[in-house]
């Protein structure tokens, strides 16, 4: 029996969040310390297998609680349901003939959840990848990105950009345009200029997050949403920034200099800040990092920071400060 497995990968913005929904630019890094993985194999009917992430049956309404806190009122079982039959209705639009054969699909995620790390995002991928070997379909790695969106953004509601799901599928470091002059339509979908760079022109990189209950990305960002699209002048002029910051970073990063790349994560979080009401305790991450000399911004929706550091006395200051607000440092795996 043919059995299908493949991974798709946390992720963090290095810089331009949260641009990259609003006709930005961004710079991602993905982040090999997590993965969400899917399973796929021949069956005998279509069959969802629910993970740990979609239980119903609980000891206590203690931990029914728990579970909502962590997990929110959904799993991962609608993200799965979702992609196959945006899958389906990609392979018909396209012309692709899809064979009867059945198969069953289960998901497991190590990808912490609500801190901005693309764990949704990442299931999705994965979730692609197999029903492409499976069925024998090749998508574009431009336009894949753009297909994994529509799952959330058509199928579920959810508001999302690009971002996450280009450095998935791409993987190592990528700038992403998507800026209006940028944008192309191909196979129905919208797809951006994607660039990949070297992660060898990065200087040290951390990331922590928080170990305690965050807030689900899409109630970050509906907010933000109605605001850019009512034309909010500090909104649209902060989207501006943001991207003219992320084309600046990217010569940055081309020249090795380390100290202007720190400065303009730190801008990001800054401007970010002007517009996005922040939680007090993800507040006291960026501060606690700043303090010790580190760059730091969100890298992604909230309660995850990502920066750069200079040595390893600043790192060890660094896993200390962030010890002792509850969370946890790691220096991400990119290659």
């Amino acid at each position: 029996m043919q059995i299908i497995r493949k991974r798709a990968y946390a992720r963090a913005g290095l810089i331009g969040n949260p641009s990259d929904g609003y006709h930005g630019r961004t710079i991602s890094i993905i982040v090999k310390n997590f993965w969400a993985q899917v399973t796929l194999y021949e069956w005998d009917e279509i069959e969802l297998l629910p993970s740990q992430e979609d239980q119903s049956r609980f000891r206590s309404i203690h931990e029914l609680v728990h579970d909502v806190q962590l997990h929110g009122y959904y799993g991962g079982l609608r993200l799965v349901k979702a992609t196959i039959r945006k899958f389906a209705e990609y392979c018909y639009r396209q012309g692709h003939r899809l064979h009867d054969r059945n198969f069953s699909i289960r998901y497991e995620s190590t990808i912490p959840r609500q801190v901005g790390l693309a764990g949704s995002s990442a299931i999705i991928v994965a979730t692609l990848r197999c029903l492409m070997e499976f069925y024998g379909v090749d998508i574009p790695r431009h336009v894949l990105p753009s297909l994994a969106l529509s799952v959330e953004t058509e199928e579920l509601g959810i508001a999302a950009g690009l971002q996450d799901r280009v450095i998935q599928v791409y993987e190592g470091m990528v700038y992403m345009d998507f800026t209006r002059e940028k944008m192309r339509r191909d196979r129905g979908f919208w797809c951006g200029q994607y660039e990949p760079m070297d992660p060898a022109l990065l200087p040290p990189v951390y990331l922590a997050y928080s170990l305690d209950t965050s807030e689900p990305t899409e109630r970050v960002h509906n907010n933000l949403r109605a605001r850019y699209e009512q034309g909010e002048p500090k909104v649209l002029q902060t989207m501006e920034e943001l991207a003219a910051i992320t084309l600046e970073a990217k010569e940055a990063l081309l020249r090795q200099d380390a100290q202007r790349l720190a400065e303009l994560i730190n801008r990001n979080y800054d401007l970010r800040e002007s517009i996005c009401k922040i939680l007090p305790r993800h507040a006291e991450m960026v501060r606690r990092a700043r303090e010790v000399g580190a760059s730091a911004h969100f890298a992604g929706s909230g309660g995850a920071i990502l920066g750069t550091y200079t040595d390893e006395a600043m790192y060890q200051r660094l896993e200390s400060a962030m010890q002792k607000i509850h969370c946890r440092l790691l220096r991400p795996i990119i290659v």
